[in-house]
């Protein structure tokens, strides 16, 4: 990925027995070409520089191949044949001024997975975060204090201190999500580290929260002085068809997370004790109405969730595929209408202002797919990028106070893709790359970060026609007002017909006060920006399935047109 305005090299190497000529291209994110040409090649081994800049920022794709011979560029790891991938970073700040951030946590974007980029490191030693992080604009990740990690052997071993923070945290620029979820061996009922149950002893347990309590408090003295809270998980995915599954009783889950809050809030007054994180967004509902007759809302500061919200969240699935269904059961599974049913039940059972983190939501390939020399197509890449970013701007939209991206590079989980990231070091996907490239979501979660982090969320626009998604933001101390929209349609997104990037619809947008005109700023999914004229205060829009952004000056004029996530805070 290269900076906006710079310049960068294109190299290819050839081996060939004859001479032959190399015809290449370059195609954005669209499948449009934006640079093309050939040079002839001699025999042998031959290599040939190509200096280039990119006036246009986003995810490109390389094609070259032999006009004679015939061969193209090879796969490499989880990329598929015929393509070699770069990015150029977007730059808005003519569009958008860098935000005045008076605490770090109010930054809105984290992530899970890591790469050791820098020479001489690889998994996992180092720093598999940087420079991976900062570039892509998350400014959170896990960080583990869970028992079962550090006291694994016995009871009081662990000790508060400042040191205990690994070394890549220290910069501070990188916040940290506290686990707390599961409990070693020698605490636990049957003798088994286990997430499934609740510990024997819940003074023990407890006497470790408050350690870990001061532990927090002391680090966020020393490393993150204007981060105003510490953020605790205590479980993570306990479904009981899950990977950490609770076989223990609803009231002893209860009696874990009071404890978790009590000895938390025993030594750290700027706790947030969160839960339950389980996997997708109704889950927790579930979760949430079962367990608050025997008190959970007493001892959660916040919520956390994984956001997915459906069979697999993928090109075929995505987060509006429920949106107006016939059957009114489904309708109320998709994204949108999950996390509104989710923000009122926060208002029933927790206290105001209470905080909504998504830790964990990731849009994979589509289910019986497979990492191969002919998969993903650049449709199938092209739809990836499109609903990450869809689903990450409807979580914000709706009320999350900040949400995490899931994975990295490919993994080699079933179903497969989950990486904004190709891994070029294994045809399977793997954890912690030394090699990756970017796919088209990486440059979409890019733009994404630049134009929404140093934002309050406003809320869904009201009144929208079937088939239209628009959320409104605000940037921090009263800025400039954010709108992103997208248009979708079953029945032109599918596998078997392809992802139509070409379908479209127009929408008229209020941007301003009625017999007023203008002018607006609308950026592309890559954070390419333009100006856009608007009369009697609304703006025409050509609304595709890739989000678009417009930026507005007029907050009032906004308000007026959307509905604010029940009992969301603009912290």
């Amino acid at each position: 990925m290269f900076a906006p305005g710079s310049t960068f090299n294109l190299t290819f190497t050839t081996r060939v027995t004859q001479e032959d000529t190399v015809r290449w291209q370059v195609l954005d994110n669209w499948n449009i070409v934006r640079a093309s040409g050939q040079f002839p090649v001699a025999t042998g081994a031959r290599t040939v520089t190509l200096s280039c800049t990119s006036s246009r920022a986003g995810y490109f794709a390389i094609q070259a191949s032999l006009a004679q011979a015939g061969a193209r560029l090879p796969s490499r790891g989880t990329r598929p044949d015929g393509i070699a991938t770069f990015g150029v970073l977007p730059d808005v700040s003519a569009t958008l001024l860098a935000a005045n951030y008076a605490h770090q946590d109010q930054h809105r974007f984290g992530g899970q997975g890591t790469a050791y980029l820098a020479p001489g490191q690889h998994c996992c030693d180092g720093d598999g975060y940087r420079p991976l992080y900062p570039v892509l604009g998350l400014s959170w990740a896990n960080d583990n204090r869970n028992w079962y990690m550090e006291e694994p052997k016995a009871p009081d071993t662990f000790k508060p201190s400042p040191d205990t923070l690994a070394s890549y945290f220290r910069k501070g620029d990188i916040l940290r999500l506290i686990q707390l979820d599961g409990i070693p061996g020698w605490a636990s009922p049957d003798g088994k580290e286990t997430h499934s149950y609740a510990p024997v002893s819940l003074d023990a347990y407890r006497d470790y929260m408050s350690r870990v309590g001061a532990d927090s408090a002391q680090i966020r003295a020393t490393y993150f002085p204007n981060q105003s809270s510490n953020y605790y998980q205590v479980t993570w995915e306990p479904d009981y068809e899950g990977g950490q599954p609770w076989k223990d009783t609803d009231a002893h889950f209860i009696d874990m997370y009071r404890a978790t809050y009590q000895g938390i809030h025993a030594t750290d007054p700027n706790a947030v004790v969160m839960g339950t994180a389980n996997n997708s967004v109704r889950t927790n509902i579930q979760w949430l109405d079962r367990l608050a007759p025997l008190g959970i809302g007493r001892y959660l500061d916040g919520v956390t969730i994984h956001g997915y919200y459906d069979i697999g969240c993928s090109p075929s699935h995505p987060p509006e595929r429920l949106v107006g269904d016939s059957d009114s059961a489904k309708a109320a599974q998709s994204l949108p209408a999950s996390m509104r049913e989710l923000r009122q039940r926060m208002v029933k059972y927790l206290k105001p202002d209470a905080k909504l983190f998504a830790t964990e939501t990731g849009v994979s390939y589509d289910i019986d797919t497979a990492y191969g020399p002919n998969y993903p197509t650049q449709n199938v890449l092209y739809a990836q990028g499109a609903v990450v970013a869809r689903t990450h701007l409807i979580l914000l939209g709706e009320g999350a106070d900040m949400t995490y991206l899931f994975y990295m590079a490919d993994t080699p989980d079933k179903p497969p893709g989950y990486g904004v990231f190709f891994d070029l070091a294994d045809s399977q996907g793997g954890y912690g790359p030394s090699l990756v490239s970017p796919k088209p979501a990486a440059m979409a979660v890019a733009a994404m970060t630049r134009i929404i982090d140093g934002t309050v969320t406003l809320g869904h626009l009201n009144d929208v026609p079937g088939g239209v998604y628009a959320y409104a933001f605000q940037r921090l101390n009263g800025g400039k007002i954010v709108t992103a929209l997208w248009t979708h349609d079953n029945a032109h997104w599918n596998a078997k017909d392809g992802f139509n990037a070409g379908y479209d619809v127009t929408y008229r947008l209020h941007v301003d006060a009625p017999q007023t005109q203008g002018q607006v700023a609308v950026l592309d999914a890559m954070g390419n920006a333009w100006t856009q004229p608007y009369t009697d205060g609304q703006v025409t829009l050509t609304l595709t399935e890739s989000p678009i952004y417009v930026v507005s000056a007029n907050a009032s004029a906004m308000r007026a047109h959307v509905t604010p996530p029940a009992g969301y805070a603009a912290h």
